[in-house]
């Protein structure tokens, strides 16, 4: 399994489900094993929920630039 596309699947899914989004929020580590359906320890439960939230975060901010290079 490549890490990386899962991440990307799952950012995919947290962006496109609002409610998926608040619980993300709220419990990432809870939801995050409810997506995959299964049960990690937890420093890898926590590594994946890192990763995710720093991909969330790079493509707000690229969508934050794209949308202030609209304005110029």
């Amino acid at each position: 399994m490549d890490i990386q596309v899962k991440i990307e699947e799952i950012v995919s899914k947290i962006r496109s489900d609002p409610s998926l989004a608040s619980k993300f929020t709220q419990d990432p580590a809870k939801t995050l094993e409810g997506i995959l359906e299964i049960n990690l320890p937890d420093d890898q439960i926590n590594t994946l929920v890192s990763a995710i939230k720093a991909k969330l975060t790079l493509d707000q901010a690229s969508d934050m630039l794209g949308n202030l290079k609209k304005l110029f």
